[in-house]
């Protein structure tokens, strides 16, 4: 037997709004019956798990310990630059001379993710 992981549980103050972020970013859906002030709501993702924003009172107090990885189809770059203007912040640069490393932005709430290269960054790289 195994388990198969369901979602990705985010907790946060408003679930629609971050919710609505994270479509932006990873340009798919929210569950249909999702609407504005619902303390719970989804990210219909192509593959895999779900992302699931769940409201609750508490805010966020610390670093993640556990954080989404994107891998953008433009350069890592551009996709910083468009994650910005989306409502992100930037807060820690792990980018390192010649383009290996990656980026650590944090959602509207403050929960960090990372900017990783491109799969056209990393082919660049190697040639």
């Amino acid at each position: 037997m195994i388990s198969v992981v369901q979602n990705v549980a985010i907790d946060c103050a408003d679930a629609y709004g971050l919710a609505r972020f994270w479509s932006e970013v990873t340009g798919c859906p929210l569950h249909p019956q999702d609407r504005p002030g619902d303390r719970e709501t989804q990210v219909l993702l192509p593959e895999g798990p779900l992302l699931h924003f769940n409201q609750v009172p508490e805010p966020k107090v610390s670093k993640n310990r556990i954080h989404l990885c994107l891998r953008p189809t433009t350069s890592r770059e551009e996709e910083i630059e468009r994650l910005l203007n989306l409502g992100a912040t930037f807060v820690a640069d792990r980018r390192k001379p010649g383009g290996a490393g990656w980026a650590v932005l944090a959602d509207p709430e403050g929960n960090e993710f990372c900017v990783l290269r491109s799969e056209s960054d990393r082919a660049a790289m190697s040639s």
